[in-house]
């Protein structure tokens, strides 16, 4: 039996939840809504800083997957970020929305793997599914659910946040199991943001209470991140006699209007076994001229058509638009490709 993990920021006193009271049942007769097939995901903006709204609240940054539970009367299905039907890679979950004691709900959240400390876990997430491009089911993956978009008959999107979650919570009524409740961090946001950081977290999702449900980057939600870490297409790679499965760096490239911009290379990050498997695969996808406008800096270039997702921690960008201290974490699925970075302007 796997060891349970431990609470998120459980010794920081200041930042524990409060006790909620149960919502009044007591709720108007309202026509029922027909169900979506899908909604397209709200999507948190990024910023530098925490928010000095202190209406705000605040969750975990959770690093794995994005997707929405949606229970109906034929059946469960879970839905990835771009609509792409993941129930059998995630057994356990199904079984767990199953056991919901509802009719029809739309659950909003991410799967995750846990590691000891009870972070989330890209890598482990991507191992359990059978690397990229797996499709073994992930016996040991985790929902945290952080929003209710559907339930039993009444689409729930125009109301405000806090009584979502509210209804929410409800809904899976303290649950420990493969379905879990995302918890509201109390306390200030910069204090929160901090003590995320030196728990070793991605960061913070901070959101408006009283905002309705809106899909796209609108605002509403805000996320900081402790560690910089990004989706990337890979466009080529450098060619080296001397690095690990002849793979010196992955060229990397983001959208911008519709477009594919160079963003700078990443060559650390990798083991042998993955750079053998990239370079196989980049070589499958070669091309003989990119994309992408290129400086020309670099030699002994394999051109590749862009279908291979990396995700990418970094520290900064440099001011002619490059990652700076870029470290490999591994390769999305190519249905994932609605996370690739988009640059403004």
């Amino acid at each position: 039996m796997n060891k349970r993990s431990q609470p998120l920021l459980s010794d920081e006193q200041s930042l524990r939840s409060r006790a909620r009271k149960r919502r009044d049942p007591a709720q108007p007769n309202l026509l029922l809504d027909q169900m979506p097939d899908r909604i397209e995901p709200a999507l948190a903006l990024l910023k530098a800083r925490p928010p000095s709204d202190s209406r705000y609240i605040a969750e975990v940054k959770f690093d794995g997957y994005r997707g929405a539970i949606h229970v109906e009367p034929g059946g469960v299905r879970f839905l990835t970020r771009g609509g792409h039907d993941w129930t059998e890679r995630f057994p356990g979950i199904a079984d767990a929305a199953r056991d919901l004691g509802v009719a029809s709900a739309i659950l909003d959240g991410e799967a995750v793997v846990l590691d000891e400390q009870g972070r989330s876990d890209f890598g482990a997430l991507q191992r359990s599914l059978g690397g990229r491009g797996g499709k073994l089911p992930s016996g040991n993956s985790v929902f945290y659910a952080f929003d209710l978009l559907y339930l039993d008959g009444h689409d729930l999107q125009k109301m405000e946040l806090s009584s979502r979650r509210h209804l929410l919570e409800e809904l899976l009524d303290g649950r420990e199991g493969a379905i879990r409740f995302s918890e509201q961090i109390d306390g200030d946001a910069v204090s929160i943001f901090n003590a995320a950081c030196e728990h070793g977290l991605e960061g913070v999702i901070f959101k408006d209470p009283d905002s309705p449900y809106r899909s796209g980057r609108t605002g509403d939600w805000i996320k900081v991140k402790c560690i910089q870490s990004e989706s990337f297409f890979v466009v080529g790679y450098e060619k080296s006699a001397v690095a690990r499965g002849g793979v010196g760096s992955l060229l990397l490239a983001a959208r911008k209007g519709g477009v594919l911009q160079y963003v700078g290379s990443v060559g650390t990050g990798f083991k042998y076994k993955d750079a053998v498997e990239l370079r196989d695969m980049l070589d499958k996808l070669a091309m003989k001229k990119p994309l992408i406008t290129y400086d020309g800096r670099r030699k002994n270039v394999v051109w590749a058509q862009p279908t291979l997702i990396a995700e990418v921690e970094y520290r900064a960008w440099t001011y002619d638009g490059k990652l700076r201290h870029a470290s490999y974490k591994g390769l999305r699925v190519v249905q994932d490709n609605a996370a690739v970075y988009e640059i403004e302007g």
